[in-house]
């Protein structure tokens, strides 16, 4: 069995559902334009890797979408804070036998295949990754064995995330990827012409 599983956390592009915080500032139509693109750009990544893959949906398991990829398997995220669903996923993935895991989410402007890539590199000699959001959370999550405490008691969609998950791991070896840009706000679309277009 391959030892290795991407976790995609991933949001049905349901308008008023997405970039809510975004579409107060542009309303709900054009954030969820710009959702829509940051998903496509995720969702044609993820074709290049050679690993499986699982996308785990927020409202209903979509069966006619974008989501190609030759090892993929749709599931449902189970109720609760962001801290219990991926701690359910991460969980589960360890138990159905994988080694390295990986999840993300699906709001981050250019990530690349390369990236994920490096996290699971990254994973060969460390027991956990991370990629940091320049907003203090992240972007990308790795590990090689299940952690619980990392999702529990965090102040979720908040710039001191990252800072206390490292906190729970200061006897772990643990590797930082580059850092990207959670997009958020309009703030955040402004400052990349790919998705500035879209409040134009």
């Amino acid at each position: 069995m391959p030892n290795k599983l991407l976790i995609i956390f991933a949001k049905n592009p349901i308008k008023g559902k997405v970039k809510t915080r975004l579409a107060k500032s542009v309303g709900d139509d054009k954030a969820l334009e710009i959702y829509r693109f940051l998903l496509n750009n995720i969702q044609l990544e993820i074709r290049k890797l050679a690993i499986d893959v699982e996308v785990h949906y927020t409202h209903f398991i979509d069966h006619d979408d974008n989501w190609q990829h030759d090892r993929l398997e749709k599931k449902m995220q189970i109720e609760g804070d962001l801290g219990a669903k991926m701690g359910h996923a991460f969980q589960q993935g360890f138990k159905n036998g994988y080694r390295h895991i990986i999840g993300i989410g699906t709001d981050i402007y250019n990530l690349m295949a390369s990236d994920i890539q490096k996290g699971f590199n990254q994973l060969e000699t460390n027991n956990f990754c991370f990629g940091p959001a320049k907003d203090g959370g992240y972007y990308l999550i790795g590990m090689t064995r299940y952690q619980h405490q990392i999702f529990q008691n965090k102040s979720w969609s908040t710039s001191s995330v990252l800072k206390e998950t490292l906190h729970d791991l200061t006897e772990e070896n643990v590797a930082l990827l580059n850092e990207k840009m959670d997009i958020d706000t309009i703030k955040d679309v402004k400052q990349i012409d790919e998705l500035e277009q879209f409040i134009k």
